[in-house]
């Protein structure tokens, strides 16, 4: 469960793109691994030379024209539907949850982010920080981009983050778990010219 939780933090989830992803992979070499099969001999020796579609299918189809098109256009129309379904789910921009803490109070995914990254850029070491509200109203966490000053301590920076600013998060949001996600950068300076 905490995997889950924590994966969260790190990135939207894939779970179902994938999963159809793997379905159409197993269909597309379920269909070339029969084409395969049929076409070196292994099914008969003139299995190969045989019509793709079964000439009994085609004389079944020709008696019943009216069901076969119905059918084709259902299934037409259910793969147009889940291929725009597909399309707008992968495209549509990541939850940035707004929470409620009262009746009347509404906290916005912004306000978080602000507020968090104000108090991680007064954290010892680090040079700037940017910081987002993911996921949703009733499982939020945060991704949190630290870059730090050369020669700081990471040992240091990691307790304060988790003991003051992560600490203070969870308890202004009134949350037990705040999945966090955390890069740490090198801060670079100004490139310096050469005389």
């Amino acid at each position: 469960m905490t995997r889950s939780v924590s994966a969260k933090a790190l990135g939207r989830s894939t779970g179902t793109e994938r999963t159809l992803t793997v379905l159409i992979g197993l269909l597309a070499l379920l269909g070339g691994a029969a084409a395969l099969v049929v076409g070196a001999g292994w099914l008969g020796t003139y299995r190969a030379d045989r019509p793709l579609v079964d000439p009994i299918a085609l004389d079944w189809l020709s008696r019943h024209a009216l069901a076969g098109h119905i059918g084709a256009i259902v299934l037409g129309v259910l793969l147009l539907w889940l291929g725009l379904w597909w399309f707008f789910r992968s495209l549509r921009p990541e939850g940035r949850p707004d929470l409620e803490l009262d009746d009347d109070l509404v906290v916005t995914s912004s306000a978080i982010s602000e507020a968090v990254r104000l108090d991680a850029e007064t954290v010892d070491g680090v040079g700037r920080a940017r910081v987002r509200a993911v996921g949703d109203k009733e499982n939020p966490a945060l991704r949190i981009t630290l870059w730090l000053v050369e020669g700081t301590d990471l040992k240091r920076v990691w307790e304060q983050l988790d003991h003051t600013v992560l600490a203070r998060a969870r308890e202004s949001l009134g949350v037990d778990v705040l999945p966090t996600a955390v890069r740490i950068e090198l801060d670079t300076t100004a490139p310096q010219r050469v005389r």
